[in-house]
């Protein structure tokens, strides 16, 4: 059932992962969706791991799925983004930050003092001034419109220990802007919030497993549509805003919503 059709989202970083998941999920429930990243394919049918391929899965699954080749780490390159929403479609229903920039080189486990002082640029940038910025040139067209849906992608790293001490402390940072954000929308009835997927079958993931690097096993993971129907679920909620500024593990909203993940394909 295309419950969003007629909805305009936004989801950032989107080609893979997460963020393609959620593109996903929003796009089975008929929204128009548009999908950033850096990675873009001039193939037909277009090449895995690009926002034309995440596209194309969204048009598949019944909503429209519009790729826009965006590197945020450049504010005037998102300013773009938003401007082009606005000039095309005239309203924004949904953001969903999910961008993040894995450290080059990882920097996970070990002590922070081993750890290159670029990881803090790296996952305090992309991963969570992005979403700021981001928030900041989607915000007017809710404001105006006086609806609409923030949703950070965070993780259980915001409330412990996971990762390295820049993950954990980026991950309670997009928490704390989204439980800050949706007390300056709250007037205006635009919600924001913290989303936590659990362990998440991601291609990096998944790649690390089958090389032993970490030890999981994916079918007792979530998949990462799993999250975008927890969005959808969400935006659909017309009591959405007594849950704007809350921090949600995507686990308990399907218990309380009463959605499914999908089934795992191994």
């Amino acid at each position: 059932m295309a419950d969003l059709k007629g909805r305009v989202a936004v989801v950032t970083g989107a080609s893979r992962g997460v963020g393609k998941g959620i593109a996903e999920g929003l796009g089975e429930a008929g929204a128009t969706v548009y999908i950033t990243g850096r990675t873009r394919s001039r193939s037909d049918p277009p090449d895995p791991l690009t926002i034309d391929a995440t596209a194309a899965a969204v048009d598949a699954l019944g909503g429209k799925g519009i790729p826009v080749q965006v590197d945020h780490s450049q504010d005037e390159e998102i300013k773009a983004l938003f401007a082009r929403v606005e000039a095309e479609q005239g309203r924004l229903d949904i953001l969903v930050n999910n961008v993040f920039k894995i450290p080059d080189p990882p920097a996970w486990g070990g002590g922070f003092w081993s750890h290159p002082i670029s990881v803090w640029a790296d996952q305090l940038g992309v991963g969570l001034r992005g979403h700021y910025v981001a928030a900041v040139y989607a915000a007017p067209m809710m404001v105006r419109q006086r609806s609409g849906l923030i949703a950070n992608i965070s993780s259980g790293g915001g409330g412990q220990y996971l990762c390295s001490v820049a993950y954990g402390v980026g991950k309670c940072a997009v928490d704390r802007i989204a439980k800050d954000m949706a007390v300056e929308l709250h007037p205006y009835d635009v919600a924001a919030v913290s989303l936590w997927p659990a362990a998440v079958r991601t291609e990096f993931i998944i790649s690390a497993v089958e090389r032993g690097a970490i030890s999981l096993d994916p079918r007792q993971m979530e998949s990462p549509r799993f999250t975008g129907r927890c969005v959808a679920a969400l935006a659909l909620d017309p009591n959405l805003m007594e849950k704007s500024g809350g921090v949600y593990r995507v686990a308990d909203l399907a218990r309380e919503y009463h959605f499914q993940d999908i089934e795992y394909p191994g």
